[in-house]
């Protein structure tokens, strides 16, 4: 009889080097949805998320 491991998740991404991007929505409330990392776990508010993505998205150019 052999016995198989269960499959292991992959390593977690430290929350630092995340950049997000596959995240899932556990929680809605009346304000606000909140979303977790699938890759580091973090969790937040989906607005919080967009404004990542609007910051990532801005090159030195813009800041001038």
């Amino acid at each position: 009889m052999t016995t198989s491991k269960p499959p292991q998740p992959p390593p977690k991404v430290s929350r630092e080097q995340c950049k997000h991007p596959r995240v899932q929505i556990v929680s809605r409330d009346e304000d606000a949805e909140y979303v977790e990392c699938k890759e580091c776990g973090e969790v937040f508010e989906s607005s919080e998320f967009r404004d990542m993505a609007l910051e990532e998205a801005k090159t030195p150019e813009d800041e001038v």
